[in-house]
């Protein structure tokens, strides 16, 4: 692949809204460039058996089954409240 020019990153640049001063011009032609040989890199690698994979980790569903069960007695879980009357807990106020 051709070397990056300073036009190809300014036009990108501009098509991204960017403003760069001349400097970051430079330094941004000099990484993309290098990003973009390291590009060329892998692109000559034989990748003709190595199966096409969406993730490099097997994916399962972590989630558990919805079962229904019996929840927790309200007094129970009133009890186990710092503070609370019959009926709910009672919490600070937060909001003034």
């Amino acid at each position: 692949m051709p070397k990056l020019t300073n036009a190809e990153v300014e036009y990108v640049a501009t098509l991204a809204r960017l403003e760069l001063s001349d400097d970051e011009k430079e330094r941004l032609t000099s990484e993309l460039g290098s990003i973009l040989e390291y590009i060329d890199q892998l692109n000559a690698l034989d990748t003709s058996d190595v199966e096409p994979t969406s993730h490099v980790l097997p994916i399962r569903n972590v989630m558990r089954e919805d079962v229904v069960a019996d929840s927790m007695p309200r007094e129970e879980a009133l009890e186990l409240a710092p503070s609370s009357d019959d009926e709910f807990f009672i919490v600070p106020r937060v909001v003034e």
